[in-house]
């Protein structure tokens, strides 16, 4: 993965800012969209990871947010519904060398999209997968999507909503994900953070983003991405250390007797620092399930990097058999391929064995 500057001047590489990310199309998304604010950091980020351009690909698949590779000056992919998963693990199978992003939304990524992003997330391919939730289908005009709450309106649910709504992260707990985060879109310093350790993630790193649709389900998020309230309605997670969360830091999470979490009091008097969990990036899949299924207002919302365990990506260990072909069978011959094994010959008198 190349992480040399692109950018010359007069023969000399020079650092890359993040205009220089900025492609020369017209960015169109509604006003006040939060697809604006991810832009945004993505092109930071890559400007202070000094990456190639060259070596960097973006593929999306169907919906506002798929738009995002026409904005960045960088190659890219505007595919089919559902499907970027499965084309973006081509090409980081065919070209290994390659920094490949997949852009994907609720709908996009779980309704249609859904089986391929769970096999992608299940053979650790070595993609960084940023999901932009806005709880609703906006490109299509509002219809209620696989993370739309139970009740909600919307003209394919007039009456509101019954299904569950899908937990993204659960999901992708589900489907053994090696890296996985969550952002509210706003959160540019959070969400360097995390895009700089997922680009250095070795495997599929999924990113969930708390994403703000102004038109079709303005304020979803409100509830734990108001500045106001988010101290203590988001739980910052950080290795090493306790779960705390509020203002002073007054609340955190301790682990009750029948493995469930619970929300207590911490200070002199109360709960000590000592009982509470300590988050652990690399703790079992069940852990980072539970991070994951927390939610206001029974829980505060955990943010930052739930879980971090680099295991053998997909695509290494396929190059790696693909070496390893070679050197034990020599130089290629498509012929003798296609003529090995069981075949047949079909002429005027049969078939010929």
């Amino acid at each position: 993965m190349a992480t040399e500057p692109s950018k010359k001047s007069n023969g000399k590489l020079v650092k890359l800012s993040k205009k220089d990310f900025e492609s020369d199309q017209d960015v169109r998304w509604c006003p006040g969209c939060g697809d604006y604010a991810i832009l945004a950091t993505v092109q930071r980020a890559l400007a202070g990871l000094q990456v190639s351009r060259e070596n960097t690909v973006f593929v999306s698949g169907i919906g506002c947010s798929s738009r995002f590779p026409y904005y960045m000056n960088t190659y890219g992919f505007h595919s089919i519904h559902g499907r970027a998963p499965s084309i973006a693990t081509g090409l980081k199978v065919a070209r290994p060398e390659l920094s490949v992003w997949v852009i994907t939304g609720d709908g996009d990524g779980l309704s249609i999209g859904g089986n391929h992003l769970m096999h992608a997330l299940r053979r650790n391919v070595d993609l960084n997968i940023i999901l932009f939730n806005n709880q609703i289908y906006g490109l299509t005009k509002g219809q209620y999507s696989p993370t739309s709450k139970v009740g909600k309106k919307s003209p394919s649910t007039p009456m509101g909503s019954i299904d569950l709504p899908v937990n993204p992260l659960a999901f992708a707990t589900g489907a053994g994900a090696t890296f996985m985060a969550r952002v509210g879109d706003t959160d540019a310093k959070l969400f360097l953070q995390i895009l700089e350790r997922a680009h250095a993630h070795k495997g599929a790193a999924i990113i969930e983003v708390m994403q703000n649709c102004p038109v079709f389900n303005d304020g979803a998020w409100s509830d734990v991405t108001d500045r106001k309230e988010q101290a203590a309605r988001q739980l910052v997670v950080e290795h090493g250390k306790p779960l705390v969360f509020g203002k002073q830091k007054e609340l955190g999470i301790r682990m009750k007797a029948d493995l469930t979490p619970e929300v207590v009091e911490v200070g002199e008097g109360k709960v000590p620092l000592s009982e509470l969990l300590v988050h652990d990036e690399r703790a079992t899949p069940v852990y980072a399930h539970m991070l994951a299924r927390m939610s206001y207002p029974e829980f505060p919302v955990p943010v930052g990097i739930l879980r971090a365990d680099p295991q053998p990506s997909y695509d290494e260990t396929a190059n790696a058999q693909v070496q390893d072909a070679m050197a034990s069978g020599g130089k290629a011959d498509l012929k003798a391929l296609l003529d090995s094994g069981m075949t047949w010959e079909v002429g005027p008198h049969g078939v010929k064995h």
